[in-house]
């Protein structure tokens, strides 16, 4: 009898040991979870401000070329024409 209660002994020790690391690794997991979403979020925020930099990029490239520096007259005329062409699209479009 003292053989099978060695096992039984056994079995519940192998048991909890194996319930202890499946809680350990479940809170990793959780906290892995909260990590990746936090990274996610940081990330968007980031591709945000990457875009309204972007933005603020090529604002200023276009008033830049609109002040008409020698080394952007050809830009700055492409840009010109560029505008009038929406504006005459934009013009069409309410005649109609």
């Amino acid at each position: 009898m003292s053989n099978i209660e060695e096992i039984v002994d056994a079995l519940e020790d192998k048991i909890s040991k194996m319930l202890r690391k499946v809680n350990a690794l479940q809170q990793t997991n959780a906290k892995l979870q909260e990590d990746l979403i936090q990274s996610q979020n940081n990330l968007q925020l980031k591709q945000r401000d990457n875009e309204a930099w972007e933005e603020k990029y090529e604002a200023l490239k276009i008033a830049k070329s609109m002040l008409g520096s020698d080394d952007n007259t050809k830009e700055t005329k492409l840009k010109i024409n560029s505008l009038v062409r929406e504006i005459d699209y934009c013009i069409s479009q309410l005649s109609e």
